[in-house]
């Protein structure tokens, strides 16, 4: 298990936050997304809750990205497949009955750029090595985390949000004794770690009704870098 007495360069290379490289690269620079009404979504969990307050206007592409699939339902019954204590909790893409990754629709363009930092508390778009391979797993900094932050050789890992409620939980969540279970080899919470439900704050209570999405072959091969 990664900890931060390790040097930073072995925490950025452990990152690239075993996602799967989904589809072809869309470096092409897209164009403006208006930004959504919703401020805050509430994370429901089989170990608590926790309300994120988005930040449309740094990360608008990033932030439309994700409450789509927020109203779609997509996250409803999916893991926490990864923690690394004193680092980050990554999920929001395999299916907790399955363990498989869920399909996705296309990958969003790299908002890293945007002045939001990876201090502790804060939530970022998981991706692989390509910079423009984010979909829809998400990650929430642990520690402040400044070599997930873009320089000028390279890119980053998109901050569109911040834990404003439920820190605790995250933390507990960061202290779940990990391993390697079922297809993850590493860093696996032993006892699972559920999403059971993201919802907007504020918005009237009703069924999602999921949107099919098709899965990319050969997204089952996680990238570890490690």
């Amino acid at each position: 298990m990664l900890r931060l007495s390790r040097p930073r360069a072995v925490l950025l290379t452990a990152l690239l936050l075993a996602l799967p490289l989904l589809g072809s690269v869309r470096a092409e620079e897209p164009a403006a997304a208006a930004a959504p009404a919703a401020s805050q979504v509430r994370v429901t969990t089989n170990m608590g809750e926790f309300v994120i307050e988005l930040r449309p206007d740094r990360a608008p592409l990033t932030v439309t990205n994700f409450l789509r699939y927020v109203r779609e339902g997509f996250y409803t019954n999916t893991l926490f497949h990864r923690v690394v204590a004193n680092f980050v909790i990554q999920g929001g893409g395999h299916d907790a009955t399955t363990l498989k990754l869920k399909g996705v629709h296309d990958n969003v363009f790299n908002e890293s750029g945007n002045g939001l930092q990876n201090k502790r508390g804060t939530v970022g778009l998981a991706r692989g090595e390509p910079p423009h391979s984010g979909n829809a797993q998400f990650y929430v900094n642990l520690v402040d985390n400044p070599d997930l932050d873009p320089v000028s050789t390279r890119w980053g890992y998109t901050v569109f949000g911040k834990v404003v409620q439920g820190m605790d939980v995250v933390e507990r969540i960061g202290e779940t004794a990990t391993g390697a279970s079922g297809p993850f080899k590493s860093d696996a919470p032993l006892k699972p770690v559920i999403i059971e439900k993201i919802e907007i704050v504020g918005a009237p209570s009703a069924a999602a009704t999921p949107t099919p999405v098709n899965p990319t072959p050969g997204q089952d091969n996680i990238l570890s870098p490690r």
